[in-house]
């Protein structure tokens, strides 16, 4: 009798969790889904012979002390909001004047006052920060700041773009982290 029972519970739970998951479906079928607050974005440049893109999610300011307040300063940041920031390059090519190979990386950053250390980590698919693991950490370069325009919520943009090289720029309030992506010829 007490085997049966339990039978039962486990069927009913799973009923349950089955037809939860249904709900979910038809209702992102029928656009039931709500817009994340922070929403996804992704953005692509060409650089040389590789493709470059940067798909995260962007926060926004709302009147909050960003950097050295919701962003600690020294403490691993996930770039952005939600799931982790991540950036895939086609072809291997080189940041900072450092090497690393094709393919998609987490990318990580360490705010600081006076500089920033950016990280391309071996393991894209993480929620934010939580599971970062610095011993997967393919390459990390150290760049510097720059004051500028306020913008409300954070973006990826690439300027100084050549045949040869170009500038990754993180952009969120008033602050702008560039690096450089240069393409062996």
């Amino acid at each position: 009798m007490k085997k049966l029972r339990i039978a039962a519970y486990t069927s009913v739970a799973v009923l349950f969790f089955v037809g939860l998951s249904i709900f979910e479906v038809n209702a992102q079928e029928r656009g039931d889904e709500k817009p994340r607050v922070s929403p996804n974005a992704s953005v692509s440049q060409t650089i040389g012979t590789a493709k470059v893109t940067i798909t995260y999610g962007r926060p926004s300011v709302n009147e909050r002390n960003i950097f050295g307040g919701l962003v600690p300063y020294d403490k691993v940041w996930r770039t952005g909001a939600n799931e982790a920031t991540t950036i895939t390059f086609s072809k291997d090519v080189m940041i900072e004047g450092k090497k690393l190979e094709a393919g998609t990386y987490g990318l990580f950053t360490i705010p600081g006052e006076k500089n920033w250390t950016v990280i391309f980590n071996n393991v894209p698919n993480q929620w934010g920060a939580f599971d970062y693991d610095s011993a997967e950490d393919a390459l990390r370069v150290k760049v510097t700041p720059r004051e500028g325009r306020k913008v409300e919520q954070m973006m990826f943009y690439f300027t100084e773009v050549s045949e040869s090289s170009g500038l990754a720029v993180m952009h969120w309030n008033e602050v702008i982290v560039p690096f450089k992506i240069s393409v062996p010829q």
